[in-house]
């Protein structure tokens, strides 16, 4: 049996396109793990993907996810990641209120609706990474919540020049 037999059936169940990208993203990061955490602290970044994916552990659920890619200091080049599980209310407005300090102004409505549901909340993610890819740069505090998950401010958007 030839590979291209074996394999084909998994290539129809992954992301290859993404995958790409991933790898584009770990050639960023130098290509491997040997990096520092990045601390609590503000930092500016730009977002190179935004989506609702799914999680990898069993049972998968949906997740709004974020990469933010760190533009100058000591952690120039690194990426914070937002990953966010949607499975409740409080998690759905989480992603919304992220989603929305990310637009200059309120020319979008970012709402999760039962008649759209996912399907139509992960063309919404990905309208509003497309309005903003290639245009903004943001101010971005990250901390820790009181229950030490990871949480993301936007404090400032600037323009891209």
């Amino acid at each position: 049996m030839s590979a291209e037999n074996i394999f084909a059936k998994f290539d129809k169940t992954v992301d290859l396109g993404g995958l790409s990208k991933d790898v584009e993203a770990a050639k960023d990061n130098g290509g491997n793990r040997d990096y520092k955490d990045v601390p609590v602290g503000e930092y500016e970044v730009e977002i190179n993907k935004m989506e609702l994916t799914m999680t990898k552990t069993k049972p998968e659920r949906p997740m709004f996810s974020c990469w933010m890619k760190i533009l100058n200091g000591e952690y120039k080049g690194q990426l914070m990641f937002m990953n966010q599980v949607i499975t409740e209310g409080f998690q759905i407005h989480i992603a919304n209120e992220f989603m929305r300090s990310l637009l200059p102004d309120d020319d979008m409505d970012i709402e999760f609706t039962e008649d759209g549901g996912y399907s139509r909340y992960a063309d919404l993610v990905m309208d509003v990474f497309e309005y903003i890819s290639d245009r903004f740069e943001y101010a971005v505090k990250y901390y820790k919540t009181n229950k030490g998950y990871d949480g993301y401010e936007v404090k400032d958007i600037f323009d891209k020049e």
